[in-house]
């Protein structure tokens, strides 16, 4: 909660309109609220509106059951790392 202001401002970063894809990664997030829920989903529906691709890493073991438990994990793909080729 503390760094959602800062990542929604890099979330609408003009800087990554140019970007194929985005790629959030979490492996370093220990704690998600329904502040960290939200912006995620924010960033996927951006993502998509400038017709990028939108992944995320995994997080901690409480991140990942968040994200489960809330459903987010179906409709947000996860990759190993950020720098993982997509197919």
């Amino acid at each position: 909660m503390a760094n959602a202001s800062r990542l929604q401002d890099a979330i609408e970063n003009a800087g990554l309109e140019a970007r194929t894809m985005v790629v959030l990664d979490l492996q370093q997030l220990e704690f998600i609220d329904s502040t960290g829920l939200r912006i995620i989903l924010s960033a996927r529906a951006r993502s998509q509106e400038r017709g990028q691709e939108f992944a995320i890493t995994p997080g901690s073991q409480q991140v990942q059951r968040l994200l489960s438990v809330t459903g987010v994990s179906e409709h947000v793909r996860i990759i190993g790392a950020p720098d993982e080729i997509l197919v």
